[in-house]
């Protein structure tokens, strides 16, 4: 059975944007991102909210012969899966290996799960948190940066009571630390 995986680079105050929407300030090192690359490497498949699709959907072209050896990697990662788009405004996907949902359905989530060995990632803080309050994640990776943007998009949305539990940590040469946590029911 597949895992459903939330994973986010966020602030310390836990926002995936600031108020203007702006997450320049999360752009990960090469260190960060090659860990990053390796997590996603068993990632079979990709469910995205429409905004988050629309930011990802550069990893379509990107990771050319001039790029550096980790963005061509997580291009080819990207590439390598499939993903799923929640939208009802968006008619058609940008990408291969793409089809497009009108409205997220926790049991056809659940179907996925089950049908696959491969994990599963979840991107996009509204989508994240309908499959959160549905209790379809199986764990949370996040990536603490050392700033606090004071408001935003938050990782977690308020009112969701979660219990977590620490798997793994990491912390990086830039400050940077990674949280693994379990999700329980």
């Amino acid at each position: 059975m597949g895992h459903l995986i939330y994973t986010g680079i966020t602030s310390l105050d836990g926002y995936l944007a600031d108020s203007q929407g702006n997450f320049d300030w999360s752009a990960p090192d090469e260190e960060v991102h090659a860990f990053v690359n390796d997590l996603e490497r068993d990632a079979g498949t990709y469910l995205f909210g429409r905004r988050m699709y629309e930011v990802m959907s550069v990893w379509e072209t990107m990771g050319g012969a001039d790029d550096p050896p980790v963005i061509q990697d997580f291009a080819r990662i990207w590439r390598g899966a499939d993903k799923v788009v929640y939208s009802s405004s968006l008619t058609a996907a940008a990408t291969a290996r793409t089809r497009v949902e009108r409205s997220f359905n926790p049991e056809a989530v659940r179907e996925l799960k089950a049908g696959t060995e491969s994990s599963i990632g979840i991107g996009g803080a509204t989508l994240a948190a309908a499959a959160l309050r549905a209790g379809l994640v199986d764990e949370c990776r996040i990536f603490l940066n050392p700033v606090a943007v004071g408001g935003g998009l938050r990782f977690l949305p308020d009112g969701l009571g979660l219990r977590l539990v620490l798997l793994d940590e990491r912390r990086f040469s830039n400050g940077v630390v990674y949280l693994r946590y379990r999700c329980l029911a």
